[in-house]
């Protein structure tokens, strides 16, 4: 894609530099991560001046503290909290980024790209379980923990896209994720909704998915492999395939790869080969949100037609 460089006055551009500097420093620092994160949120959306009142001792009204609250990621609960799986340890870490993520993101500062790509850049440094260099994160990108994203170099996510990593993403490098795809890892049973089961989901290397497609929970994109717009994969797009539809077909072979691969129609569907197994701890309580009768009814019992 050709595109036209675009730069900032070296003053404008110092000044982002410095700030997305000291955030990153002071995350990799000694302090409290959450308290780091409840302060940078206030600052950005313009209650310095009620945290340093606050900060200092004054009294402050109901609704500032309010506010202040919510910056805070202590005193804020998110999906990810109420999930049996979720391993608390690990989550207590990935909160707090998770939460400056969400927060800078309906910030004002959120949709300028100059600030937006090195600001998100860094928060996933600290945050994926692997981050490439060279990324381009841009607003309105959510995901379940942050913590099982694996991403590669030169990897480009567009707006409005939906990283489940409730089980684990293996994203490559230069892939690109067009606006609104969805991609999941973790699935729940067609009868008990209550039971959860999560995967590996890979997109490899050099993939792209276009608007609006989405990957179902264990499934693989292949290396140079394409997803069309709207499509529904459920299994393995081959390498260098086009895979569209709903539930997605390969319907050709990138031109100029035909003699590297084949083309196999439906799509082979091997997600159990990435299936995650996870045990649940003795006191998570087991809550039915739902409380559905999930018992089949016996046919003597059924009205008659």
């Amino acid at each position: 894609m050709t595109k036209r460089r675009v730069s900032l006055s070296p003053e404008v551009q110092g000044r982002i530099d410095q700030f997305v500097e000291s955030v990153d420093t002071r995350l990799a620092s000694n302090e409290d991560t959450a308290a780091v994160v409840q302060e940078v949120l206030a600052r950005l959306h313009g209650d310095g001046g009620v945290y340093d009142r606050w900060q200092s001792g004054n009294q402050i009204s109901t609704d500032e503290q309010v506010r202040l609250d919510a910056y805070d990621p202590r005193r804020v609960t998110v999906k990810a909290d109420h999930w049996a799986e979720t391993d608390a340890e690990q989550f207590q870490k990935s909160k707090p980024l998770q939460w400056l993520w969400k927060g800078f993101d309906v910030s004002p500062l959120a949709r300028d790209l100059a600030i937006g790509i090195p600001f998100r850049q860094m928060i996933a440094n600290h945050l994926f379980a692997e981050a490439g260099e060279d990324l381009q994160l841009f607003h309105g990108i959510t995901f379940s923990y942050g913590h099982n994203i694996e991403m590669g170099d030169r990897t480009v996510v567009h707006g409005d896209v939906l990283l489940d990593d409730r089980g684990e993403l293996e994203v490559g490098n230069r892939v690109s994720i067009a606006e609104g795809a969805t991609i999941h890892s973790h699935g729940h049973d067609i009868v008990d909704q209550t039971d959860v089961s999560i995967y590996r989901t890979v997109i490899e290397d050099d993939a792209r998915l276009a608007s609006d497609s989405m990957i179902g929970a264990g499934s693989r994109v292949g290396r140079n492999a394409m997803v069309g717009a709207k499509s529904v994969v459920h299994g393995n797009v081959p390498n260098h395939h086009v895979a569209v539809g709903t539930p997605a077909k390969s319907v050709k072979v990138k031109p100029g790869w035909e003699s590297v691969t084949d083309d196999p129609g439906t799509l082979e569907d091997d997600r159990e080969e990435r299936h995650i197994e996870y045990t649940l701890s003795d006191d998570v309580e087991r809550i039915d949100e739902f409380q559905r009768n999930l018992t089949p009814p016996d046919a003597d019992d059924m009205p008659d037609s």
